[in-house]
């Protein structure tokens, strides 16, 4: 027996902020890696990988969002093998882009290390104007994804990467006025790394929660122990067995449990308890229930 509500879609304007930021961030980028290079700015092209990162993500956002609207309500039930839609590919988005900004990041460490040993010939002036530009391409995007960021767990790794873009941006920024006024060389490789290291620990936060929800695992605010107390303090319920808890995307949590009731239990009654239960307590809107007598037998010749 199943206990169900349904879902609305993100923000219709959602769509449309990812691709104003996606075009804006993409037209950039041709500038700041032709600018890089010009002027051999290793602060200018890791802030372009990092955008570079920051349109692949943006991309994979919309289309994922995109693709889950399309098949979130139409792709679940009979003759369709996606019966959970297709709202999982916003998770596999953000977990991918986790793995870019780590590959990213690590390679301009390793540059700046380089960098540090060998003195670099860098160009001030075009490193200045072009990251005092890539500075306000990334407040717009910022501003465009800020609300999103809560809506979705996939909206909110692009909105971090482009944290990180205008973070970076006012840090190529001052290492441009160190090299134009002081001829400190070595603020360009060292502005690069710390870019690096600032996004690698936000990565691999925004990294863990993706492979947790990927891997099914119970979300960390739910107290499994408690909420199976709670479900055995319904009347009429002696046991609960087999429950499972899951996140199947960002603000989208499921359960699943048996119910041991006794003889004359009103199994209606017991379903709406759990429901409001799930619900009211728990903020778990979707949870699907087995109310068994409590002289059946075989749940327990499940070995998984």
């Amino acid at each position: 027996m199943h206990v169900h509500a349904n879902h609305g879609g993100h923000d219709a304007g959602l769509d449309r902020r990812l691709r104003l930021s996606l075009w804006v961030t993409a037209a950039f980028i041709v500038v700041e890696f032709g600018a890089g290079i010009r002027a051999n700015s290793l602060a200018l092209l890791s802030d372009a990988g990092h955008m570079l990162t920051d349109v692949v993500g943006l991309g994979m956002a919309l289309a994922a969002i995109q693709l889950a609207s399309r098949f979130g309500a139409n792709g679940r039930g009979s003759g369709s093998s996606h019966t959970f839609g297709l709202y999982r590919l916003e998770i596999l988005a953000a977990f991918v882009n986790a793995i870019l900004l780590v590959a990213v990041a690590i390679w301009v460490l390793v540059e700046a290390i380089r960098r540090l040993a060998d003195e670099p010939e860098v160009l001030g002036v075009p490193m200045l104007v072009v990251a005092t530009l890539g500075l306000l391409v990334n407040l717009i995007a910022f501003v465009l994804l800020r609300r999103g960021a809560r809506e979705s767990l996939n909206v909110e790794g692009a909105y971090l990467e482009v944290l990180a873009d205008t973070v970076g941006s006012v840090g190529v920024i001052i290492a441009a006025v160190l090299l134009e006024v002081f001829g400190w060389w070595w603020a360009d490789p060292v502005v690069a790394a710390l870019i690096g290291l600032w996004i690698l620990p936000r990565t691999v936060r925004l990294g863990s929660r993706a492979v947790r929800i990927l891997l099914q695992a119970a979300p960390p605010h739910i107290d499994l122990a408690g909420l199976t107390s709670d479900l055995a303090a319904i009347e009429g319920i002696v046991d609960v067995h087999d429950l499972h808890v899951w996140t199947l995307t960002s603000e989208m949590e499921a359960a699943s449990a048996h119910l041991v009731a006794t003889a004359g239990t009103d199994h209606h009654a017991v379903l709406d308890q759990a429901r409001h239960l799930l619900a009211d307590r728990y903020g778990i809107d979707h949870g699907t229930f087995q109310v068994e007598p409590d002289t059946h037998e075989g749940c327990h010749d499940v070995v998984w």
